[in-house]
C-alpha cells in the first residue's frame, strides 16, 4: 500500500520499543515559551542533537467569548558536517494545535495517528523517496 490508499490505526497504541536510552539534557539555551535541550553525550558540539518543545497557550477572544487553539510543537535537529566542512541541520518538526475544549482522550489519538504518519509502512515510501502514490 502506498500514500492514497493509507490505513492508519484507529485508537492504537504507539510505543517504542528495543534501542538505548538518549539522554537530553537542559543547556541553559533561553527560549520563549519553550525549553532547549542536548544530548549532552554527543562530544562533537558541531554535531550535537538537539531538542527544541515550545508551548503556546489558548487565549479568550473577550469580543467573542472563544478561545483559540493551544499550540505545541516539538523540533529535532541532528546536523552532520558534509565533507566540504559545511554543517547542515537535519530537522523533524513535529505540532499540534487543538481547541481547549477537546478532550484528553482526542487529543491523545490525534498524537497517535501522527505518530503513525512517521512509521507505517503506508508512509514509507513518501518518506524514503517522496511518493505520492
Amino acid at each position: 500500500m502506498g500514500l492514497k490508499t493509507m490505513s492508519l490505526l484507529s485508537a492504537a497504541t504507539v510505543t517504542p520499543s528495543g534501542g538505548t536510552a538518549l539522554v537530553f539534557a537542559d543547556d541553559g539555551v533561553t527560549i520563549q515559551n519553550g525549553v532547549h535541550l542536548v544530548v549532552p553525550a554527543d562530544a562533537d558540539y558541531q554535531t550535537r542533537r538537539m531538542v527544541t518543545a515550545k508551548y503556546k497557550q489558548p487565549t479568550l477572544d473577550s469580543s467573542t467569548g472563544v478561545y483559540s487553539k493551544d499550540k505545541k510543537s516539538i523540533c529535532l535537529v541532528q546536523p552532520v558536517v558534509l565533507s566540504t566542512g559545511k554543517v547542515v541541520f537535519n530537522t523533524v518538526r513535529i505540532e499540534r494545535e487543538v481547541h481547549p475544549s477537546l478532550s484528553a482522550a482526542a487529543c491523545l489519538e490525534l498524537n497517535n495517528l501522527g505518530a503513525q504518519l512517521l512509521v507505517d509502512a503506508d508512509v514509507a515510501a513518501f518518506w524514503a523517496a517522496g511518493s505520492l502514490s
